[in-house]
């Protein structure tokens, strides 16, 4: 009988740096430009190589700091959820697929909340539209019964 070991690289397995890293990955962008911040503080070079690091690394501008430079989805999954292997490889396969579907679908509805928002933000700027363009009738239809007063 063979197991498949599932192998993962520890945060801890590196260097300070990629432990700084990951440490500050695991907080968010807030803790990123926190980080900047102090260091543009206390010296201003070290706040200056941060900002640099998290522009080259496209930290600044992405939704989320975790990193996704590993091509294995499954893998790339258990680093992000804290999911750890069974041992077993066709539980551990069933759990990648199933998580995937999860995520999936959770993607499919954050869409469909999308266009819902979408489509209730048109509705209201109709009906805004509809009583803008209602006002201006009722003040063109005032104004053309008082010239016809007027006339009068």
């Amino acid at each position: 009988m063979s197991t498949v070991a599932y192998t993962e690289t520890s945060p801890r397995s590196g260097g300070w740096f990629t432990r700084a890293e990951a440490w500050l990955d695991e907080r968010g962008k807030g803790a990123w430009i926190a980080a900047m911040v102090i260091g543009f503080i206390f010296f201003w070079p070290v706040g200056l190589a941060l900002l640099a690091y998290m522009i080259w690394s496209k930290r600044m501008f992405s939704k989320s700091c975790r990193s996704h430079r590993h091509g294995d989805d499954a893998a790339r999954m258990g680093r992000r959820h804290g999911f750890r292997s069974s041992g077993n490889s066709a539980f551990d396969a069933y759990k990648a697929e199933t998580l995937k579907r999860l995520m999936d679908e959770q993607e499919q509805f954050e869409a469909f909340l999308e266009r819902l928002r979408a489509a209730k933000d048109k509705s209201e700027f109709d009906q805004f539209m509809d009583d803008r363009a209602e006002a201006a009738r009722a003040a063109r239809d005032d104004e053309d019964d008082d010239e016809v007063e007027l006339k009068a």
